[in-house]
């Protein structure tokens, strides 16, 4: 099964997998649902995502969200006004 994954452009932090590349049974209060990208059958999932797990919630319910998370950054030195 090739895996879409969508962003929602009302929250930016929400993530999707869905079975079709239209995300037709994504929740629509999260709409308007943007496709970021498709993993191939049998590829594992970025971000460490357990594709059996992703699979059987696209089977039972047509999509799973998950919130993503951007890295944090260290501090640059012009943050702390330069001085270390």
């Amino acid at each position: 099964m090739n895996i879409y994954i969508f962003k929602s452009e009302t929250k930016s932090e929400l993530r999707a997998f869905a079975g079709d590349v239209q995300g037709s049974k994504l929740p629509d209060k999260f709409r308007p649902w943007r496709a970021v990208g498709v993993v191939s059958d049998g590829k594992a999932l970025p971000f460490k995502v357990s594709r059996a797990t992703i699979e059987d919630a696209i089977e039972a319910q047509g999509f799973q969200l998950w919130r993503f998370k951007p890295k944090e950054t260290a501090p640059s030195a012009a943050a702390d006004g330069g001085n270390s």
